[in-house]
């Protein structure tokens, strides 16, 4: 593809905003992307693609391009913006900005990069001594899995149709799809495109999300009828698939500390024609309200989300140690007091997009051996490193005795 000025212009601007005004890279790219209408769908790929592979592979760009970190402005952005072409094997235009871009340099700063992980790897050097910590010898296959662009998947909702007639109607819009084996509503796209505007979404008939994700809801084990709390809401992609499991029969009760995403939630779920849910703002008493109520209760809680930087990458550079530690305490507390809303024989799921076993086994096990009204039925983490997809983890616990 050939390289147009005001393309790489967007990039550059792109960059700027995330690592120099210190903003979030979906919420910039998607800025971006809706300030020029007349981008086709093959620029604003090029736009978004080149941006996340760059904040995916800054410290590794930075360190082939012999630039310093901590020295950035408007003129290095445009540097590295031409040493990143030359890593993927791009051509790049004999520009004024590309004048110190030296390709025999960049390839042999890239072989010494392979004798040190946290460069070649793209990673803090305090996160690389924790995944070790943490995980021992599988973290380099975790984060080299977790460094491989996110497959686009998107969840059927049954509510409205089936996953063959969904793939049906995707394939009349020539978007070429295929079944996930294994995750019985997942479908995985081969080509990035601007699903919100795809006229199936716009109908309810899927939403976007991970194929490790879905297994959330699913592992709640809920039935029609039930009386569910998803108590960690958000804007309600668990929620929406815990209504299609049900049929849209029964209760759910979707809390959240955030009145935006529960807006949002509204909105989805009409979109999807769920009609069982009921959003509440948790506020001083909500928890209590709701003690000993439900058949089921989802806590997807809080977490450092480091099994989801294959499409959050830019979390790599804002994550911090004093964060995890920080959100440790708020995941136990989470687990301890809103465990109470769920009544004798019912169960709870505790859920995080984090592969660290103090974020997750730790948690539980913590919880279990001061909470003796529950026991744990089973417990599952999901590798990206064997699943291909985002780093899960869940545990399912019954309440034996009040």
């Amino acid at each position: 593809m050939k390289v147009h000025r005001i393309l790489v212009e967007a990039i550059i601007s792109a960059l700027e905003q995330i690592f120099i005004e210190g903003r979030y890279a979906d919420k910039v790219i998607e800025r971006i992307l809706k300030s020029n209408a007349k981008w086709g769908a093959r620029d604003r790929a090029y736009i978004a693609e080149n941006t996340y592979e760059i904040v995916r592979w800054w410290r590794l760009i930075n360190f082939v391009g012999d630039n310093n970190e901590a020295n950035i402005n408007k003129g290095s952005l445009w540097h590295l913006f031409g040493v990143w072409q030359v890593l993927k094997g791009a051509e790049y235009p004999a520009w004024t900005e590309f004048k110190n871009v030296k390709p025999s340099l960049i390839f042999k700063r890239k072989l010494d990069a392979q004798k040190d992980i946290p460069i070649a790897q793209s990673i803090p050097d305090w996160l690389n001594e924790f995944g070790k910590d943490q995980l021992g010898e599988s973290w380099v296959d975790e984060i080299t899995a977790l460094n491989k662009p996110a497959a686009l998947i998107i969840r059927v909702n049954t509510l409205k149709t089936t996953r063959q007639k969904l793939l049906q109607e995707l394939s009349k819009l020539d978007i070429k799809a295929e079944p996930l084996t294994d995750y019985p509503d997942a479908i995985k796209l081969f080509k990035r495109t601007n699903l919100f505007a795809n006229p199936l979404f716009k109908a309810g008939l899927f939403e976007v999300q991970d194929a490790s994700s879905q297994k959330v809801a699913s592992f709640l084990d809920v039935k029609p009828g039930m009386h569910v709390i998803d108590a960690c809401a958000g804007a309600g992609g668990k929620t929406l698939h815990l209504s299609a499991l049900m049929e849209s029969k029964g209760r759910i009760v979707s809390l959240d500390t955030e009145l935006w995403k529960l807006e949002e939630l509204r909105k989805r779920a009409k979109r999807a024609g769920a009609q069982n849910i009921e959003t509440r703002l948790i506020e001083n008493n909500t928890i209590n309200k709701l003690k000993n109520s439900a058949d089921r209760v989802l806590l997807d809680v809080p977490c450092s989300g480091l099994g989801v930087i294959k499409r959050n990458p830019d979390a790599k550079w804002k994550l911090k140690s004093e964060f995890i530690d920080n959100i440790r305490t708020t995941q136990q507390k989470i687990l301890t007091e809103y465990a109470d809303m769920v009544k004798l024989g019912g169960q709870i799921v505790y859920a995080t997009c984090s592969i660290l076993p103090i974020e997750n086994t730790q948690q539980v096990e913590t919880f279990l051996q001061h909470n003796s009204s529950f026991e744990m039925v089973k417990q599952e983490i999901i590798s990206p490193n064997q699943s291909g997809f985002d780093g899960f983890y869940m545990a399912l616990l019954k309440k034996v005795k009040n």
